[in-house]
Order: structure tokens, then C-alpha cells, then sequence
């Protein structure tokens, strides 16, 4: 079971995305199942809007 930090969204930094991964959504077209936490999304995963890599999201406080 995942805790509150985990579940926390996470916004692409790339300046004209602004996507936000919310695990309460998780990523349809990604195939990310509702639930999945930011950290525990593949490598792989990318910005389903603008193909950045996780390293281009930052946490929302």
C-alpha cells in the first residue's frame, strides 16, 4: 500500500506541456492503471502529451 507521498501529482516541466500525472487517474493511454504512484511508474513512461522522461516532473506542493 502506497502512503500520501506517494500519491502526491507530479507536473512536466517542459514549457509548453504542463501535463499532470495524478495516480488517481494513472495513465490510460499510457496504460498505467488508477493508483499508481509517480515512483513507481516504469523508466520508460513518458509525458503522454509531450514525450518528456520522468526527469522532466517535479512534485506539486
Amino acid at each position: 500500500m502506497s502512503n500520501e507521498k506517494d500519491m502526491r501529482i507530479y507536473q512536466c516541466q517542459m514549457a509548453t506541456c504542463g501535463y499532470m500525472y495524478i495516480p488517481a487517474k494513472g495513465d490510460k493511454k499510457g496504460g498505467i492503471p488508477k493508483g499508481t504512484s509517480f515512483e513507481d511508474l516504469p523508466d520508460t513512461w513518458k509525458c503522454p502529451l509531450c514525450g518528456a522522461n520522468k526527469k522532466a516532473f517535479k512534485p506539486i506542493d
